[in-house]
């Protein structure tokens, strides 16, 4: 049975079980690994849900806000001997749901090159006359 529920509060054992997503994702490598990061972006985060099997994390996802109009959807993730059962689906809809309870309808999230067929499935359309940008330093 699959345990989808909002984290909090995150012990060690689930920041290291995190950290192996983000590097399953391959958003992270070995250099990335600071368990006080992945504490700063749950606590951080408007919510962060994760699924488990056990004490096993196998997904996760988050929703960051102003908490007030706009909300963005990202670090969506399902472990791959997990996918193709709906899992990344209903962690999208449990983000929705939990955005709209708390005021939020304007959701938007930048997919991954592949992936706007699973977003445009759960409701969401490509935004025209915008392009993704990002500064990194």
């Amino acid at each position: 049975m699959l345990n989808y529920m909002f984290l909090v509060d995150p012990r060690p054992d689930q920041i290291r079980q995190i950290t192996t997503l983000y590097r399953m994702a391959g958003w992270w490598t070995d250099e990335d690994d600071d368990p006080d990061l992945v504490t700063r972006i749950i606590v951080g985060s408007h919510c962060f849900m994760i699924v488990s099997k056990g004490d096993e994390i196998i997904a996760m996802g988050r929703a960051i806000s102003d908490k007030a109009s706009d909300a963005y959807i990202q670090d969506v993730m399902v472990n791959n001997a997990y996918q193709g059962q709906g899992i990344g689906s209903r962690i999208i809809r449990e983000l929705i749901a939990r955005l709209h309870k708390d005021g939020l309808n304007w959701i938007g999230l930048i997919a991954e090159r592949g992936s706007h067929g699973f977003y445009e499935r759960l409701g969401f359309k490509v935004m025209t006359d915008s392009e993704p940008m990002l500064m990194k330093s």
